[in-house]
């Protein structure tokens, strides 16, 4: 067996001609689309997907504001400049890259956005509505995971409801953005899901969970984690993973959580870093932005026909 490589920036330009069309629908009814992204620090990764969103943006001319913060920035600042663009109308969706440097406690940062212009739903309010089934917003990383199976299984003439319902679904990662959400939208489409993370490789039991799966969703933040020995033949691997490696020559290159090569002879399907889920990310994160503006216009519309 060779397993299928799935071709996420193929997806994601059939997903980017969907957005456009959004995006000229919201501008056409009078919505101010805008996003702005906080990167405190020079975490390479962050700097990474800092670019990439500004790209898409302006392919899409979404209109981006991009902050850089100097990694010494004390928590109260951040959460002041967090709440100047809540009060910015022209801005539809904030989103503070991850990580941020030890010393700002992310889940208080991320309580202070507006759960409006909070696209990566991870204000309490919309991890909440997440987990109860009905998001205001789905996490792009996680959307894009499904919605690249959902494409694979289209593509190859599967019935998804079908294929979810007798499927095992083994998500390796549990982050509040990615693994989190990965679990609660398999949940969704009604499969069978275990959840676990690298400790697991403590004792070696990482392989006796993903040796499980039929879908393999990895978010460990760990390169290589994933190999043949760890999966099943035919399984369908998924791997999220995005880790700066430096190499003998090349300088830092990018790397997903499984050993592609490796994997090739056993999984059934498999995506690649890059070109897999990232592009596809990308673009989700702007249908989020392009959402947040139609939601905040209909908000600002109902409290101007209360105010009457």
């Amino acid at each position: 067996m060779t397993a299928q490589i799935i071709d996420g920036r193929k997806i994601a330009a059939e997903l980017k001609t969907e957005v456009a069309g959004e995006v000229a629908a919201a501008q056409a009814a009078g919505s101010r689309i805008g996003l702005a992204t906080i990167l405190v620090g020079d975490d390479y990764g962050s700097q990474a997907y800092g670019r990439r969103i500004e790209r898409i943006a302006n392919e899409l001319a979404i209109p981006h504001r991009g902050v850089i913060l100097p990694a010494d920035t004390r928590q109260d600042d951040l959460v002041a400049l967090v709440h100047r663009l809540n009060r910015d109308d022209s801005i539809s969706g904030i989103l503070v890259l991850r990580p941020l440097p030890p010393h700002i406690h992310e889940a208080s940062v991320f309580r202070e956005i507006d759960p409006v212009k909070d696209v990566e739903a991870l204000h309490p309010e919309n991890a909440g509505l997440l987990a109860l089934g009905v998001p205001r917003y789905v996490p792009s990383t996680a959307a894009s995971v499904y919605h690249v199976l959902d494409s694979w299984l289209d593509e190859t003439g599967q019935d998804r409801s079908t294929f979810y319902h007798r499927s095992q679904i083994v998500v390796v990662g549990r982050s509040n953005n990615v693994g989190k959400p990965a679990v609660s939208l398999a949940y969704d489409r009604q499969a069978a899901v275990t959840s676990v993370d690298e400790w697991v490789n403590l004792d070696n039991r990482l392989g006796y969970h993903t040796r499980r799966a039929d879908v393999l969703v990895v978010a460990a933040g760990h390169p290589g984690l994933i190999r043949s020995e760890h999966i099943s033949e035919g399984a369908v691997v998924l791997d999220v993973g995005i880790n700066p490696v430096q190499g003998a020559e090349d300088g830092i290159t990018l790397v997903g959580d499984v050993a592609f090569d490796d994997l090739l002879s056993r999984a059934r399907a498999i995506t690649p870093v890059p070109g897999g889920i990232g592009p596809v990310t990308d673009v989700w994160l702007m249908r989020n932005v392009v959402l947040a503006a139609t939601r905040s216009q209909a908000t600002t519309a109902a409290q101007a026909g209360e105010a009457r």
